[in-house]
């Protein structure tokens, strides 16, 4: 089992889209290519002049978790840069212990 993760509350997530082109610029992953993805759903009309639209940042196969980077002791690249502090990255338990508060987050683990 994975030791570390990233936390996503994407409750809080702006959709800037900052995480991707700091995984891109820190990979050297060409145009088209994410360790990360923000995806956006919606909009939608949930009630007469009430819309919907949220965004989801998702982790891809080319996700390394920064290996590079944590080995110098620093935190994912996405997690650094996201504007909106959506993103946490810690050890598995110590993420596990913050999913009680808020219940719409997603934890991923890599191995």
């Amino acid at each position: 089992m994975a030791e570390y993760g990233i936390l996503i509350d994407p409750a809080w997530c702006t959709g800037c889209h900052s995480c991707e082109v700091a995984c891109q610029m820190e990979n050297g992953l060409p145009a088209g290519q994410f360790g990360i993805k923000v995806n956006e759903i919606g909009p939608w009309e949930i009630a007469p002049d009430k819309w919907l639209l949220s965004y989801a940042p998702a982790f891809t196969d080319q996700c390394t978790m920064c290996l590079l980077r944590r080995k110098k002791g620093k935190v994912p690249s996405c997690v650094h840069h996201c504007q909106a502090k959506c993103l946490e990255f810690g050890t598995i338990e110590e993420l596990s212990e913050k999913l009680s508060d808020h219940p719409k987050q997603l934890l991923c683990s890599f191995v």
